[in-house]
């Protein structure tokens, strides 16, 4: 079976959100060896929105639901990938209207950000109109191939359109070697409760015939 894993390595040079030093990973060794005897032990500091990721309900929406409330067969589930690398800026509601999307499906946007490295600032993103279209169609969540769905407007209306209606929205993946189609999608965040997002490792397979 073929795996891919669209996932970005965890490291402190990594790419973050607008470049910023403090959402940068620290890894701080507490314990190492002494003339080879002894162990090592690694402290990990880093912002739950680093690298790919999950945003539950609560990063915008007021008491939303906590990533504790997600359940994990939203996470492990077929999914579709969509190549949308001929869009230059953002993903418009004008966009969709020629993709197979129904509702209850989790959609991945593969886009020009999965052809170059991460990209902190000048990214293709989600528009408002498109998010608000994308919960019409009813699905049940959407992927991007960037540190973010917007690029930080200013009322955050992708961000409180999805996350509003409940559509799970997972961040930072790396897809440039899938195609567009159907996939088996493996989302494991880090185990944590009443969080607005957290980091995973996110896989996809071919689907089992």
């Amino acid at each position: 079976m073929k795996i891919w894993d669209v996932s970005m390595t965890i490291e402190p040079s990594m790419y973050v959100w607008k470049g910023r030093d403090s959402k940068r990973p620290e890894f701080t060794i507490t314990r190492d060896y002494v003339d080879g005897e002894g162990a090592r032990e690694t402290h990990v500091g880093m912002d739950m929105h680093t690298g790919t990721h999950i945003d539950a309900p609560l990063h915008f929406i007021f008491e939303g639901q906590t990533m504790g409330s997600i359940p994990l067969e939203k996470l492990l589930r077929q999914v579709k990938v969509f190549d949308l690398t001929k869009i230059e800026e953002v993903i418009k509601a004008s966009d969709l209207a020629a993709l197979d999307i129904e509702q209850g499906d989790f959609v991945l946007f593969k886009t020009r950000n999965s052809l170059e490295d991460i990209v902190e600032g000048d990214f293709i993103y989600i528009s408002d109109d498109a998010a608000e279209e994308l919960t019409k169609l009813g699905v049940e969540g959407v992927g991007i191939d960037a540190l973010g769905v917007e690029r930080d407007q200013p009322d955050h209306g992708t961000h409180n359109a999805l996350l509003g209606a409940g559509v799970i929205i997972i961040e930072g993946l790396r897809l440039k070697e899938v195609d567009q189609g159907q996939y088996f999608m493996i989302a494991a965040p880090l185990k944590v409760d009443s969080l607005e997002a957290a980091p995973a490792r996110v896989l996809l397979t071919e689907l089992i015939k």
